[in-house]
């Protein structure tokens, strides 16, 4: 039987393997959709899949997608993340309005909901003025794609920018859009004041916090214990996300294992991007690189804490790669991390932690939730990530959607050389 096509009334998938929200594999399972909902049972008829796997919808906590695809017009000089950094700040100061802007994230957008995922948290590139270009852009998409990907927005300036004036500013722009409050931390001299400033607005607006810190090889890089000191010190009761901490591999390990302890007291949700930190870090040309990049990601789960993985940056300066997929994260986190051959549940990494670390809602194949998943030609996790699965049927809404991806050259308008 061909099972490239669904049906589009109810219908039950019999011998299925679920990938539950607690990361099991369940399998001769049966999933049923009636409308737009699964179901206990669908009345409808009852396809065989023979073991193929289901697997929930994703959740891509970590994405820029103002920065997206402008790899063409301005790629990373030497690959290098100052060469990013520069190349990234010249490309925004020349080129990201509103209509740029737009078009490229809606680009990205149509990416990720082909591939499978529900649910974005976005950084966006905060430094004045371009922050009041961005937002209302964030806040059209969002109204757009509601219903398709619920998209959430995180401000982002460097910790050398926060202030009392101008962050305060922005920060009320966040709140207005219902945002999140972000930082890139890296060591300053006034770290702890900086950190201050943002756990006080965030607490004044009711919102989470999201940092990027560490993202080096330096071990003298602290940050990330600076900012669970902070969030004990302020007593600070929002989710706070920190990203990437690649530095905490490279500390001498009784100073890493004082640091994940006190991450873990101050409940903190890390995210590892490891496409772009294995892109970014270690790299001194023409020497080999001798890490990967990632955090201690075991050590964290071990202690309860909450880690996730995400995409990072698509086809710009900080990762020349990527589609916004995260079957594809999955395949390379697992050989990049050493997921396999441990007893940890590292499926919840890419849905269930993220969603929780967010706010999203939980994606989940119980009765009752969504019809939102995604049907692979895979049986098990080593068959999974053995290939692209290029293959796979999205189901949104109890509907098989259509994956035909939007061709580059859409963008083509947008990569001519900087006037």
């Amino acid at each position: 039987m061909d099972f490239s096509t669904l049906p589009r009334e109810a219908f039950t998938l019999s011998n299925v393997t679920v990938l539950a929200p607690d990361g099991t594999l369940q399998q001769g399972a049966k999933l049923s959709v009636n409308g737009d909902t699964i179901a206990q049972a669908s009345g409808g008829p009852a396809l065989d899949m023979g073991g193929r796997m289901v697997l929930p919808a994703f959740v891509d906590m970590h994405t820029h997608l103002d920065k997206g695809h402008i790899w063409g017009r301005s790629p990373n000089p030497d690959g290098t993340f100052m060469g990013a950094l520069s190349t990234v700040s010249e490309d925004r100061a020349a080129r990201w309005s509103a209509e740029d802007v737009r078009t490229r994230m809606a680009f990205a957008l149509r990416c990720a909901y082909a591939h499978g995922t529900r649910a974005i948290r976005t950084h966006l590139d905060s430094i004045p003025p371009q922050a009041e270009i961005s937002f209302p852009v964030f806040r059209e998409l969002r109204a757009d794609w509601a219903g398709k990907i619920d998209l959430q927005a995180a401000c982002l300036v460097g910790i050398d920018h926060v202030n009392k004036d101008t962050y305060a500013a922005t920060a009320q722009l966040v709140a207005d859009s219902g945002g999140v409050l972000g930082a890139v931390a890296y060591p300053v001299p006034d770290l702890a004041a900086k950190l201050d400033i943002i756990f006080k607005l965030a607490d004044q607006h009711g919102l989470d916090v999201d940092f990027h810190a560490d993202e080096t090889e330096d071990p003298a890089s602290a940050c990330l214990r600076a900012i669970a000191e902070a969030k004990l010190r302020h007593r600070f009761e929002g989710k706070v996300v920190v990203g990437h901490c690649c530095s905490l591999a490279q500390q001498a390990e009784a100073e890493a294992d004082e640091t994940m302890d006190v991450v873990a007291k101050a409940d903190l949700n890390i995210v590892s991007l490891p496409l772009c930190n294995l892109y970014l870090q270690d790299r001194h040309s023409p020497h080999t690189p001798r890490w990967r990049g990632v955090t201690l990601v075991h050590e964290m789960a071990a202690r309860g804490i909450n880690v996730s993985f995400a995409s990072d940056n698509t086809r710009d300066p900080f990762y020349a790669y990527g589609d916004l997929d995260m079957i594809e994260v999955m395949r390379e986190a697992t050989r990049i991390a050493h997921l396999d051959h441990v007893s940890h549940p590292w499926a919840t990494a890419f849905a269930a932690n993220p969603a929780r670390a967010c706010g999203f809602a939980t994606p989940s194949l119980a009765p009752g939730a969504p019809a939102d998943f995604i049907l692979v030609n895979a049986r098990t996790l080593n068959e999974l990530y053995a290939r692209p699965q290029a293959d796979r049927i999205v189901v949104r809404a109890g509907q098989q959607i259509d994956r035909t991806l939007p061709a580059y050259a859409e963008l083509d308008p947008l990569m001519e050389a900087h006037p």
